[in-house]
């Protein structure tokens, strides 16, 4: 008899502890298939705030799915040329003072070639053409037998310093929106927004345990068809002292959540954090234009004189053979 009672203590210390989530499992379902009756409204105000939750969230989701490639350094990296180890090895920079201390064309090759020095070089489109630059100059620098020096060679190898510049500025420009604005947008998504998003989950938690108390004290239970188990004696007019203090108790929980939650979605609606890191965003961005086009501008008349002298001479051959 002992070991009955034993147990039937047991179940019931188990019923008591699963019964709030069964209750509110049993209203929500209820909710589901249209057999409740006075669902407990939300305040417009509240609704209001959720749908502008809802959209930060989504705008974060929309922002990051694509700006998240700033973390990649090979984002623009063309991905149909093949580099290999050895191109990799030295930066641009390194492998033009090489090669302008080789006397041969051994020496030259020997130089271009030569054993990396660190990590391998960054995989960016600007680097990617620096590289290439390089390698071009180098190839017909090797070919050229006339007096002095390739005008296109000369002009590819300050081609290739300048985009290798860019390249590193490009680098930089990502470095500083990883750390200004990747890092606080994703803070703002996977930390104040879920903050809220619990908030929300504990208000919709102490609204269903509030209406499942409602509906047990009224004695509303499930319909089928126009029928119901307790439509003319089960339900009665008063309620009970006891029950009474159970609804009052979970109303005064829904709005203590209700409160919360408002004060939670207010603070991520209000907080000028987003758009703190977005003026970060852009002003890398801005940044890393400046020194690109800075960079290109002093190389521009550059390229633009090499190629009238090429031109002026051009024409004296010509004017010559004639």
């Amino acid at each position: 008899m002992d070991n009955f009672k034993a147990l039937g203590n047991s179940l019931s210390s188990i019923g008591s502890q699963i019964t709030p989530f069964a209750s509110r499992t049993f209203q929500y379902t209820k909710e589901q298939l249209g057999q409740a009756e006075d669902k407990t409204q939300l305040p417009p105000d509240y609704i209001d705030l959720e749908k502008r939750v809802d959209a930060l969230k989504q705008v974060h989701q929309k922002m990051l799915a694509v700006t998240s490639q700033y973390s990649h350094e090979a984002y623009d990296y063309p991905p149909n040329i093949k580099e290999t180890f050895s191109d990799l090895g030295r930066t641009v920079s390194e492998k033009v003072q090489l090669l302008s201390a080789a006397t041969t064309p051994a020496e030259a090759q020997a130089a271009f070639t030569a054993p990396p020095s660190a990590k391998p070089q960054p995989k960016t489109f600007s680097h990617a053409i620096a590289r290439a630059s390089l390698a071009s100059s180098q190839l017909l620098h090797q070919q050229h037998t006339g007096a002095g020096e390739d005008p296109l060679a000369t002009a590819l190898e300050k081609y290739a310093l300048a985009s290798e510049r860019v390249g590193e500025a490009r680098l930089g420009q990502d470095a500083q929106i990883q750390s200004r604005y990747l890092a606080g947008w994703n803070t703002t998504l996977n930390t104040n927004l879920m903050f809220a998003t619990r908030a929300r989950k504990g208000v919709e938690k102490a609204r269903l345990t509030l209406d499942s108390v409602k509906s047990r004290a009224k004695g509303t239970t499930w319909k089928i068809g126009n029928t119901s188990p307790r439509d003319d004696h089960g339900a009665t007019d008063e309620l009970s002292p006891e029950a009474q203090e159970e609804i009052e108790k979970a109303e005064d929980e829904f709005v203590t959540q209700t409160e919360e939650a408002v004060g939670v979605m207010k603070n991520v609606l209000d907080t000028p954090e987003p758009l703190r890191n977005l003026a970060e965003l852009v002003a890398a961005q801005v940044e890393y234009h400046k020194k690109a086009y800075e960079i290109l501008s002093e190389l521009a008349p550059v390229i633009e004189g090499l190629q009238v002298e090429q031109e002026a001479n051009y024409r004296k051959s010509r004017e010559s053979a004639s």
